[in-house]
């Protein structure tokens, strides 16, 4: 563990591994930096870095790497410390580099495993890890084959197979050598694409990654009932790279590449050379005219995004990841929200001097004048506050209107978090563009007869707005008329005007007429 000493047992084996880590550094650009290992020499460290499952990992929220030099010297893995260094920080620099990446690789691989998506993480985990060795081996001169042998387990599932096989293909080692040959000829087959979509999509891995997944999908079809079984060789070090409670932006949109990618590699014309055939003729090439459309501006609906944040590792609450799904929906259509002019604007008028006490805010104190009446600065004693009174400007001034947001969260309105709600993301909008003037919001959901939800009054609390606009009730028929009667008539006059704005069906004019002096009540609320 870091600023913990060096068991003496370890004090040779961690010394030659920091040595090896400026050249692992190095292997990639002398460029390269990133801050030294996390070394873990007890199981208790491992289980406070959260290493579990492997004995190297990488996390993207704060750069890091962890090794358990434990499972190293019990896996006889000492001399290699280069070689596992350089495959870390690959991880770091190279693929899949960051948390946005990370989550737009799942995202690809997710695409290509219908119906056993949660294994994204995997799938990402091992295909990243091919890359990566495969640069480091060719490109760099590291015995990465070396590793896999001395980690060399029995035949196990398929799915192992499949990737050692691809890496005897990728470095043309003889069958046998990292795996118990396969006599399977299909897999053979399969390991021969999965090694062609290695090379050819070495710099664009982000499009290698659906065809990747599409080929590992029949042998994780077939394991389906034993997941928790499959052999992986203990180098699982991008299983919970995301697990943070950060969520990266841009992630709402569907890129081109997720769906049209995850496509079997044997139907690649990019790896075949053969040209896609729609009845009996080639297909467009590139530029050509697009005959179906509708690729752009395709948006993920809020169980996709959900479960993408899931298989990321976003360990944030559902509600506050939908909130975050809504925000960045409506953040390029923000509008100009209203204001009114004030007659006159007023300007701050320097007054007199104060003592500045200990425990008000640092920014009142005059620095300039506290110098001046002594160079010794005692908090309390010698520091000093300007006061300020007011004058009239000259000029005139805008002061924003305040939102009232109420929205209609009966059983006829859709459930935010499981499909998109264009009331929802209507209602983000607006209540973000009042904050961003500067005004104050206060949320309403209200489905009644039944429940209702509000915020504490107007405020400027964007996360508590937008987790109170992207609940759910799913009661009564219509936004109740008699929240405005609440709010506007029984309650304090707000000190400011207010712009309201109801989002509901027409059963809210049905609700005007059943509830007792409802149009009066709407009608005295706007202060008609």
């Amino acid at each position: 563990m870091s600023g913990e000493p060096v068991p003496s047992a370890f004090l040779g084996l961690h010394a030659q591994w920091r040595t090896a880590w400026e050249d692992a550094l190095a292997v990639w650009s002398r460029y390269t930096k990133l801050a030294e290992p996390r070394w873990c020499f007890t199981e208790k460290d491992e289980k406070a870095e959260k290493l579990a499952g492997s004995f190297a990992m990488i996390r993207l929220d704060d750069h890091a790497v962890v090794i358990s030099l434990r499972q190293v010297r019990e896996l006889g893995l000492e001399k290699f410390s280069k070689e596992i260094l350089a495959h870390e920080i690959g991880h770091h620099v190279y693929t899949p580099a960051d948390l946005r990446d990370h989550a737009r690789l799942l995202a690809r691989i997710r695409a290509g495993l219908p119906t056993v998506e949660p294994m994204a993480g995997l799938i990402g985990n091992l295909y990243t890890d091919l890359l990566i060795n495969d640069r480091l081996q060719r490109g760099s001169g590291l015995d990465m084959a070396g590793v896999y042998k001395k980690l060399k387990t029995p035949a196990g599932d398929e799915l192992w197979t499949l990737y050692m096989r691809i890496y005897e293909i990728l470095w043309s080692l003889s069958p046998g050598t990292l795996i118990p040959p396969a006599k399977d000829e299909r897999l053979n087959g399969d390991a021969g694409l999965g090694a062609r979509v290695i090379r050819a999509y070495a710099k664009d891995w982000l499009d290698g990654a659906g065809r990747f997944a599409a080929l590992c999908l029949p042998y994780l079809l077939k394991q389906k009932e034993k997941m928790k079984t499959l052999v992986f060789g203990g180098w699982l070090d991008t299983q919970d790279a995301g697990v943070s409670g950060d969520v990266p932006d841009g992630l709402t949109e569907i890129e081109d590449g997720e769906s049209g990618g995850a496509i079997h590699p044997a139907n690649d014309p990019d790896l075949t050379g053969l040209l896609e055939e729609q009845d009996g003729e080639s297909g467009p090439s590139e530029g050509g005219r697009a005959e179906i459309g509708g690729h752009k501006n395709q948006y993920r609906d809020p169980a996709q995004y959900r479960e993408l944040m899931k298989s990321l590792g976003v360990n944030l609450p559902e509600k506050e990841i939908v909130a975050r799904y809504y925000r960045e929906r409506a953040l390029p259509y923000l509008i100009r929200f209203p204001s009114r002019i004030v007659q006159e604007s007023v300007d701050p008028l320097p007054e007199s001097l104060d003592v500045w006490e200990p425990g008000s805010p640092l920014q009142e104190v005059d620095w300039v004048e506290t110098v001046v009446r002594s160079p010794h600065v005692i908090p309390g004693i010698t520091t000093v506050k300007r006061i300020y009174g007011t004058t009239e400007g000259g000029a005139p001034e805008r002061e924003p209107v305040d939102l009232y947001l109420g929205v209609d969260c009966s059983g006829s309105m859709g459930n935010p978090a499981h499909g998109l709600s264009y009331p929802v993301l209507a209602g983000t909008i607006i209540a973000l563009s009042a904050l961003r003037a500067g005004a104050r919001v206060m949320v309403c959901l209200s489905g009644e007869p039944g429940e209702f939800h509000q915020t504490d009054g107007f405020i400027r609390d964007e996360k508590e707005i937008l987790s109170v606009l992207t609940g759910y009730l799913g009661t009564g028929y219509s936004f109740g008329v008699l929240r405005l009667k609440a709010t506007f008539l029984m309650a304090e006059k707000p000190k400011r005007p207010v712009h309201i704005l109801i989002v509901s069906d027409s059963d809210w004019y049905h609700m005007l007429g059943e509830v007792k002096g409802g149009w009066g009540i709407a009608k005295e609320a706007l202060g008609i």
